[in-house]
């Protein structure tokens, strides 16, 4: 019963990432300016130790907080993003 229990959360889980992943994909490939326009300014930005540029979106739902970080190449094309504790 708990083993079904535990399963049944983790596919809900895996449902909710990979929802999340399926729209921030969307922007692999765009330029910052969609982005932007998309979520607005970012809350912080940053260049990493590669010389990209990262802007960070933090959010909060249901008193969770939720951190999207997506890398910016010098051509201002998003190359890549991380979400954490977004649903």
């Amino acid at each position: 019963m708990i083993l079904s229990g535990c399963q049944t959360i983790k596919q809900k889980t895996d449902a909710i990432v990979e929802k999340e992943n399926q729209k921030l994909t969307k922007y692999i490939g765009k330029s910052s300016s969609v982005l932007q326009i998309d979520l607005g300014k970012p809350d912080e930005d940053f260049k990493n130790d590669k010389g990209n540029l990262v802007f960070v979106y933090n959010t909060k739902k249901y008193g969770i907080p939720c951190e999207r970080r997506f890398e910016v190449d010098p051509n201002s094309v998003v190359v890549g993003f991380v979400s954490n504790g977004c649903f």
